[in-house]
């Protein structure tokens, strides 16, 4: 299906014309900043985040489609962000002029994900009276998908926007920023992220990946992005046992794909826009992406034979973006500045969600009229549950970063199930059959 037949808009800031008001909780500061506040700086990142969740009055900043035309731009670009950055720092009323660039994994007709990174980079904009302009591009025109975070890193951009489970080829621990199979809900994973923990010194989880991608990437990174419980994908079969995995070809990412080649199948790596193709030709058996709204958009409705569409995406059931900067940029800006970038990500974090809420049920009554949907099998999701714990426990063994978010992880996870369990899946049974 092409983008125009999903009922998904077509603007660049999807995210914005579907929701309007919204209101979101500020982030609190985390330990990562250069230096300390003091008393201006804190009063001017006080301003910043009380306006989190209100609409600016000043114009919006531009984003990827117009910024490249402001006749000024050139002029408002700086190659240091401030004076060199000292243990305290004053903020005056007008901040320094700054444009960023930030590469993403998006192409532009993925109109939620893609407009969740213009989003992010409006509200900063009016946040900062449009003094601090970021510009989202889509994925190719900075560098490819699936090379954000290597960029970011080697400061060959700004920012980034991505999945952080993209790059588990570089670590493990990578997993955890953006969803474990079997693992949270979209709100225990924004429990997770941002909730602050007991007295007993646990940290939450954005505390914890960003302990390690200092270490190991020099960056930070901020939520700024959800897409809610994925679907288990597309096949060409129905998919009944543990044996019907046996030489299946999956497009499936991350960890997932250790899990799927164990119990038998082949893990293949592809780009999005590559799926109907592969699945048209027989390269591929099976492929997940998200949810409805961005299958459609691939033009999986395209397909010519019997499809079957399955649930859940036990491997993404709540899946989380990352806004990625280079702790050497993100030092030195002015603590209004920091402060604008995290409340902007957990606006964007919220308003994705929210938008992928609105769409993803309009369009299921699409893709009902041309595939079947089919729920895992209990005896297939007890398999992947088993063997992904498996995978969990090997991968720890290998990898002590990877072992030292797991345990805190799991315990957190644990703990959140028997709640949810009780209070939510009671409510939700009951919503669907009184």
């Amino acid at each position: 299906m092409t983008q125009e037949t999903s009922s998904a808009p077509t603007g660049g800031d999807a995210v914005d014309s579907i929701l309007d008001e919204a209101n979101s909780s500020s982030l609190a500061r985390r330990g990562f900043i250069k230096g300390g506040l003091g008393v201006a700086g804190f009063a001017a990142a006080s301003s910043i985040l009380a306006a989190c969740g209100d609409d600016a009055d000043e114009a919006p900043a531009p984003t990827a489609t117009d910024a490249p035309d402001a006749p000024d731009a050139a002029e408002t670009t700086t190659t240091a962000a401030a004076a060199e950055p000292t243990d305290t720092v004053a903020v005056t009323a007008q901040g320094p002029e700054l444009e960023w660039q930030m590469a993403t994994s998006w192409p532009t007709a993925l109109v939620t994900l893609f407009g969740s990174a213009q989003y992010f980079a409006r509200r900063v904009g009016e946040l900062t009276g449009g003094r601090f302009v970021i510009n989202a591009r889509p994925a190719g025109e900075i560098v490819g998908g699936l090379e954000v975070l290597q960029t970011v890193r080697d400061l060959g951009v700004e920012m980034g926007h991505t999945a952080s489970y993209y790059y588990v080829g570089i670590s493990p621990v990578q997993q955890f920023g953006t969803a474990v199979p079997f693992g949270l809900n979209q709100r225990q994973q924004n429990a997770w992220l941002y909730g602050t923990f007991d007295n007993d010194g646990r940290q939450s989880g954005i505390d914890l990946l960003n302990e390690f991608y200092a270490e190991e990437h020099g960056i930070i990174a901020f939520p700024g992005g959800a897409t809610g419980c994925q679907m288990g994908g597309w096949f060409t079969n129905e998919i009944n046992t543990v044996d019907d995995l046996n030489g299946l070809k999956m497009r499936i990412p991350g960890l997932a794909g250790r899990v799927l080649e164990n119990l038998g199948g082949e893990q293949v790596t592809l780009a999005g826009g590559e799926i109907l193709q592969a699945i048209q030709t027989g390269a591929i058996d099976g492929a997940e992406f998200v949810g409805p709204t961005d299958d459609l958009i691939l033009g999986l409705n395209e397909f010519q034979g019997d499809l079957f569409y399955y649930h859940p995406g036990w491997w993404e059931p709540g899946t989380a973006l990352e806004v990625q900067i280079s702790l050497e940029r993100w030092n030195e800006l002015t603590p209004e500045y920091q402060a604008a970038i995290q409340c902007a990500a957990a606006d964007a974090n919220m308003r994705t969600m929210a938008t992928y809420d609105v769409l993803n049920q309009a369009d299921l009554q699409t893709i009902k009229q041309f595939a079947q949907i089919r729920e895992f099998s209990p005896e297939l999701m007890a398999a992947f549950k088993a063997e992904t714990e498996n995978v969990l426990d090997s991968v720890a063994a290998e990898d002590a970063n990877f072992a030292r978010i797991l345990g805190p992880w799991r315990e957190f996870r644990d703990g959140i199930s028997e709640w949810h369990g009780l209070a939510e899946r009671s409510f939700l049974t009951q919503q669907t059959q009184v």
